[in-house]
């Protein structure tokens, strides 16, 4: 369902109308020409023509961050303003998004460093594997002033949070407590603890580093010590010493 914020045309006019209408003029507004919006500014230029599907989805993706570098907050924008200067119809967004939470959430997921592949076999690797992405995207945030922003406005924005949240961050964190109950099954971690207290307890050191003290080092070798720190603690009783 569209957010109510869309203000497209008439904002009297429901969400439930307004996608009515864009269906039924699938691809009319494909190739539009950049329309002047209604305070007299002109939207950036669209692209020209009926770009094939891949296309239109990478046209529409570089369109919100387009307008997003200008300066438009996530809360200003309108599938109408996203289509135009994407050079597509409306119809196009919605055959692939049900509304702005999800194509949002595509568009940070598509600026944030790709997630690594796991071995979906290994435990205390694949752990690494993770923290690594974690201390990565936490680079990418300090390193992207717009990166950065957008998650600001997310977190105002509880719609658009919680079906990131929900999408995004839960998956992750489901891969990392399989990892973590990979590792204890395979004695790399003590079996008497709950999963979730060890999972945080990996995870936690991480998460302060890169969103709650934006100016903490994140050195290449932090997801190794980490490791390396709280495997002395969970390790089973004896494995240490037979390491040593």
């Amino acid at each position: 369902m569209r957010d109510q914020d869309d203000g497209e045309h008439d904002g009297t006019r429901s969400g439930e109308q307004d996608r009515h209408d864009a269906c039924a003029g699938a691809g009319a507004g494909d190739g539009d020409g950049g329309a002047a919006r209604g305070d007299g500014a002109q939207d950036p230029e669209p692209r020209r023509g009926r770009p094939r599907s891949a296309a239109a989805e990478r046209a529409i993706l570089d369109a919100v961050i387009t307008l997003l570098e200008a300066g438009e907050p996530l809360a200003g924008l309108s599938i109408e303003r996203i289509a135009r200067t994407a050079g597509v119809g409306k119809a196009t967004i919605y055959r692939r998004w049900t509304g702005k939470e999800e194509l949002f959430v595509d568009v940070v997921r598509d600026m944030e460093p790709v997630d690594p592949p796991v071995s979906g076999t290994e435990g205390l690797a694949d752990l690494r594997v993770m923290l690594e992405s974690l201390r990565t995207r936490g680079l990418a945030q300090r390193s992207s002033v717009l990166l950065h922003n957008i998650f600001a406005q997310m977190k105002s924005h509880p719609k658009l949070w919680d079906e990131y949240s929900g999408t995004v961050i839960a998956p992750r964190r489901e891969l990392m407590l399989a990892a973590v109950r990979r590792a204890v099954a395979a004695g790399e971690l003590r079996d008497d603890l709950d999963v979730e207290l060890i999972d945080d307890l990996f995870v936690g050191p991480m998460l302060v580093r890169t969103v709650h003290r934006p100016d903490a080092p994140l050195p290449d070798d932090l997801a190794d010590r980490i490791i390396a720190a709280l495997v002395q603690g969970l390790a089973p009783a004896g494995s240490m010493a037979a390491r040593a």
